[in-house]
């Protein structure tokens, strides 16, 4: 890596690391002992050759690798840290799988207790009251049987797509209305997520 890069990659880790720690350049410079001056020229991208000594003066005030602040984008990194991603380390929801004709029996079940009776599959995202609908008959134009639904159980105003129940011709079907006669349909909750032929 060039000078040049390294200097640029300092300069935008020090700017995300202030803003994402919620310093200031007067408190990096009042703590690490650096002028003004010097942080100024660096942020500016005034200097190509900043001293070493400085970056770890630097690196030690955010309490960051002092060899990674020169080659590091921090801000990526740290994204992807927290993102729940493949690469991340967040760890993704267990989801417990339903099938569909086990389904109304096991509604009013807790996600804990459901997710120790039946199989999981996972779900990348931020979110709790998570269930897998594993379909056995088809949703008319929709979905065949053998596809999952991830569902967020319980009824919700939001104009996402719902799965709900029939209790007259005892089938589910996907719709995005929000008023329903309870007495004829039971709401499953939203649909977050489609699984083809699972």
């Amino acid at each position: 890596m060039h000078k040049k890069e390294k200097t640029e990659k300092l300069k935008n880790n020090i700017k995300y690391l202030i803003k994402s720690r919620g310093e200031t350049r007067l408190s990096l410079c009042n703590s690490s002992g650096l002028t003004r001056t010097t942080i100024y020229n660096i942020l500016e991208g005034r200097v190509v050759n900043v001293q070493q000594s400085t970056i770890r003066k630097i690196s030690d005030f955010f309490g960051v690798s002092y060899k990674e602040i020169e080659t590091i984008d921090f801000e990526e990194k740290e994204t992807i840290e927290s993102s729940i991603s493949l690469q991340g380390n967040k760890n993704p929801a267990a989801v417990p799988i339903i099938k569909e004709s086990l389904l109304i029996q096991n509604l009013d079940k807790r996600i804990g207790e459901l997710a120790v009776t039946h199989p999981l599959t996972y779900y990348f995202g931020t979110a709790c009251n998570l269930i897998g609908v594993l379909l056995e008959n088809e949703i008319s134009g929709i979905n065949e049987s053998g596809d999952l639904l991830i569902v967020k159980k319980g009824a919700s105003s939001s104009n996402r797509e719902k799965l709900v129940y029939d209790k007259i011709s005892k089938k589910l079907s996907v719709t995005k209305e929000s008023f329903f006669d309870s007495d004829v349909i039971c709401i499953v909750g939203e649909v977050l997520e489609e699984r083809f032929k699972w």
